[in-house]
């Protein structure tokens, strides 16, 4: 069986902040980054939600890490599970302005930054399936600036990533 993370990023909600008086960001894509490894993005740019609506992205993406093709990931992961202190131990989820067409002048901005721990879907032995997260302003950690709602099943991947190394 292919070892895989599955992560699907559903849809975005903003709270009031500077990104919903901002008129310059318009469009908003998310990225998905797995340490140095691997950065997938939503193939779509939506239009930034206003008043309590959500954009819907519904995309849906997959990791492998299986032994054979995938030693970093694996390696990567391992490291997750057997060092306590390493900081890195999350899949980084970005949300970043896309310039509209007429203003192709302006660069993709990076707006907000939400966190899913690996470590700690292993920890509670429990994937996160459609949940909310906070998104976080770019600009000031300590702001909250909507919710992002994904799934990230890497429970088994984990698990299969452990044995290896009690095995080794």
């Amino acid at each position: 069986e292919v070892e895989k993370i599955r992560i699907k990023i559903t849809s975005l909600g903003l709270t009031e902040s500077r990104i919903t008086s901002d008129e310059t960001i318009q469009q908003l894509f998310v990225e998905c980054r797995l340490n140095g490894f691997l950065a997938e993005e939503t193939p779509l740019s939506l239009p930034k939600p206003t008043g309590g609506q959500r954009i819907h992205y519904n995309y849906s993406t997959v990791i492998n890490v299986d032994k054979e093709d995938n030693h970093a990931e694996r390696e990567y992961l391992k490291s997750i599970l057997l060092k306590p202190d390493l900081p890195d131990d999350s899949l980084k989820f970005t949300v970043v302005s896309d310039p509209p067409e007429d203003e192709q002048d302006l660069e993709c901005e990076d707006i907000g930054f939400a966190y899913v721990s690996l470590k700690e879907i292993f920890q509670k032995q429990r994937d996160i399936i459609e949940q909310d997260i906070d998104v976080f302003d770019s600009q000031d950690a300590s702001a909250l600036i909507g919710k992002l709602t994904v799934t990230v099943e890497a429970l088994h991947a984990l698990r299969s990533v452990y044995e290896e190394c009690r095995n080794d």
